[in-house]
């Protein structure tokens, strides 16, 4: 289908971001995942984490602090960075302003919690 409706968007809520899948292979049959993080402001960090393949931020608004295997960057509306896979990573987003951010990876991407253990989890919202 080369048209996925707003109405069709897949939402997922963690404790810390609402992902809103844009496409994935089982939306729109697309061979790359791409969905929306949205981040309210005063939103706990998101967990120390491993994700297997590279992942492409661009975020829209707002703001946020990205830490890259210990090294932290700060980000703001128009700016993208490139996560390799299998780098630790936490997102927190600006207290204040939070962020959004649209975000892609290859499809069968998988997450583990730092410590990496076991065999992972598909996010939701990459399927």
């Amino acid at each position: 289908m080369p048209v996925i409706h707003a109405a069709d968007h897949r939402r997922a809520e963690t404790p810390s971001a609402t992902m809103t899948t844009l496409a994935s292979p089982t939306l729109g049959a697309a061979e790359r995942p791409l969905w929306r993080v949205d981040v309210t402001p005063g939103a706990p960090a998101g967990p120390l984490h491993v994700i297997n393949v590279e992942q492409i931020w661009t975020f829209t608004a707002g703001g946020a602090r990205v830490e890259l295997d210990g090294e932290p960057f700060e980000v703001r509306a128009g700016d993208t960075i490139v996560l390799p896979g299998e780098a630790e990573r936490r997102v927190t987003g600006d207290p204040e302003r939070g962020f959004t951010a649209i975000v892609t990876s290859a499809a069968g991407v998988r997450a583990w919690v730092v410590p990496k253990d076991g065999e992972g989890m598909v996010p939701p919202w990459t399927i």
